[in-house]
C-alpha cells in the first residue's frame, strides 16, 4: 500500500502550500506553476494535499469521472442514459495524473482502441490522460521542457475545459476540467509565454537555508520512510483539521464579497506593473475570494490583495531591459507604494 507524506508535516514552503490549497478551494484560479530547486517537496506537496481531499462522487463505470449532479454528462453517460440504463454512483479518490514529458499526443488526448478495432471491427475511443485527470489534478514535472505541440494542446483544453478529438473517423468531446500543476527548474529552459499565462499562481521555491529547518525536514522524512503508519498517526489530528478547513472554505466561498475599492486597487496594481490582458485582475479576484474563505472571513480586503499579488502577478510581467530585478522584487516594490 502506498502512503502519502502528511501535508501538515511539510516544513517551510508556506507559499507553495498556500497556492495549492487555494487552487483546491477555487479551481477556476487556473492552477499553480512551481519553479525552483530540485528536492524541495514540489510533487510531495501536491500528492499530500490531494490525498487529504474526501472521495468524490462519480457515475459508476464512467471513464471521465462524471459528476451525477452536473447538468450535462459526457457522451458515454448520455448514451447509457438514453438506452434506459439507470446510472449508479460511487465514491473514488480525487485523481492525480502525471503527464510525462515523453507522452505521445494519443496518450494525452485519447485515441482509437486498436485492439478492438482489429479483433472486433468496431471503433471505440480509448480515453487518455486528460480524461483521467478530469475533476482532479494534472501534474507536469519539468513543464518547461514539454514539447510545443503538447503545450498548444493543453492551452486549448485549459481554456475550454473540454477535450475534442477528431481523428481516425472518431469525433469525441468530453469534459477535461482539472487543476493544472506544473513544476520545473528555470535553469533548464523557459516556459512559453502562452502557457505561462494560463497558470493562475506562480511560486518560487528555494532550498531552506535555516539549519534547524533542514534538520527537521530530513528527520521527518526519515521517520516517515522507516515507519509510515506510525508517522501518519502522529499527524492524524492536524490532517483532519486541515481537511475540514478546506471543506468549510469551499462552502463559504460563494458568500465571500469583494468591495469595489479592493477591485480598484487590484486593477491599479496590474496597470502599474504593466501586465497584459485582464487575467491578472481575474486571478487576483478569485484568489482573494478563496483566501478570505480560507481565513474564515466574509469579505476580501486589501490585506488579502497584498498577500496574493506576488503569487498572481510575478509571472505576468514583461521583461524590462533597464531593470534586472527579479519579478518578485518588482511586484513587492510597487506594493510598497500602494500600502
Amino acid at each position: 500500500m502506498a502512503f502519502n507524506f502528511p501535508f501538515t508535516a511539510i516544513v517551510a514552503q508556506d507559499e507553495m502550500k498556500l497556492a495549492i490549497a487555494l487552487s483546491t478551494i477555487e479551481p477556476s484560479i487556473g492552477g499553480v506553476l512551481i519553479f525552483g530547486d530540485r528536492g524541495t517537496g514540489k510533487s510531495t506537496t501536491i500528492r499530500s494535499l490531494a490525498a487529504l481531499l474526501p472521495p468524490m462522487k462519480v457515475i459508476a463505470g464512467c471513464s471521465y469521472h462524471c459528476d451525477p449532479s452536473a447538468p450535462t454528462l459526457c457522451f458515454a453517460c448520455e448514451a447509457r442514459k438514453a438506452a434506459g440504463e439507470k446510472l449508479k454512483t460511487e465514491l473514488v479518490p480525487v485523481p492525480v495524473v502525471d503527464l510525462p514529458l515523453g507522452a505521445t499526443e494519443d496518450r494525452v488526448v485519447g485515441a482509437l482502441d486498436i485492439e478492438k478495432a482489429l479483433s472486433q471491427g468496431i471503433k471505440v475511443f480509448e480515453p487518455g490522460l486528460l480524461a483521467k485527470a478530469n475533476r482532479g489534478y494534472l501534474y507536469i514535472d519539468e513543464v518547461n521542457l514539454l514539447e510545443d505541440h503538447l503545450v498548444d494542446l493543453l492551452i486549448d483544453v485549459a481554456a475550454s475545459g473540454e477535450n475534442v478529438v477528431e481523428r481516425e473517423g472518431l469525433s469525441i468531446r468530453h469534459p477535461a476540467r482539472f487543476v493544472l500543476i506544473g513544476s520545473g527548474n528555470p535553469e533548464e529552459g523557459e516556459l512559453r509565454p502562452q502557457m505561462l499565462d494560463r497558470f493562475g499562481f506562480s511560486v518560487e521555491v528555494r532550498t531552506p537555508q535555516d539549519l534547524a529547518q533542514r534538520i527537521d525536514i530530513i528527520k521527518r522524512r526519515d521517520a516517515f520512510e522507516r515507519d509510515p503508519v506510525a508517522f501518519l498517526a502522529q499527524y492524524e489530528d492536524s490532517e483532519n483539521e486541515f481537511k475540514e478547513k478546506i471543506l468549510s472554505s469551499r462552502k463559504r466561498l460563494a458568500k465571500v464579497t469583494i468591495g469595489d475599492d479592493v477591485l480598484t486597487l487590484a486593477t491599479k496594481l496590474c496597470a502599474q506593473l504593466g501586465t497584459d490582458g485582464l487575467r491578472g485582475e481575474l486571478t487576483l479576484m478569485r484568489g482573494m475570494r478563496a483566501l478570505a474563505a480560507f481565513d474564515g472571513a466574509r469579505k476580501a480586503t486589501a490585506e488579502h490583495l497584498k498577500r496574493l499579488a506576488p503569487l498572481a502577478l510575478r509571472h505576468r510581467l514583461r521583461r524590462n531591459p533597464l531593470d534586472d530585478s527579479s519579478s518578485t522584487t518588482r511586484v513587492e516594490r510597487v506594493l510598497a507604494d500602494f500600502f
